[in-house]
């Protein structure tokens, strides 16, 4: 966000530009659950005080000084977009993972990256 915006640090910032939400009216247009679905569905995983933060933005308060019936609305209002569309699953951190022996040719000797038994743990 190029406007310094209450409760929005640098990671949550990093995460809104990536998702399109550049200024603060990109913010207000996309509503804080609209903003907090977006960064969920990019694949980062904040947890609700990113949710609570945003709301804070918007209403110019310190996310801590959300009436809890008010944060109880954003989350419901969350659910029903995440029942309505889920999440998709994240795919694997990698591939499967080989385990691959490479013979050395040169006078017999072991193969390379080989580990002798005292060097196991």
């Amino acid at each position: 966000m190029r406007a310094k915006l209450r409760n929005i640090g640098p990671k949550s910032a990093a995460w809104l530009r990536q998702v399109g939400l550049r200024t603060a009216e990109d913010l207000a247009a996309a509503g804080s659950v609209g903003a907090f679905v977006k960064v969920r569905r990019a694949g980062f995983k904040p947890s609700l005080n990113l949710l609570y933060s945003l709301e804070g933005a918007l209403q110019d308060c310190h996310w801590q000084e959300l009436p809890e019936a008010r944060r109880a609305e954003l989350v419901a209002e969350y659910d029903a977009i995440i029942a309505d569309k889920p999440l998709k699953k994240a795919p694997p951190a990698s591939g499967p993972v080989y385990d691959r022996t490479v013979a050395n040719d040169d006078e017999g000797d072991e193969a390379p990256f080989a580990l002798d038994n005292e060097d196991r743990t």
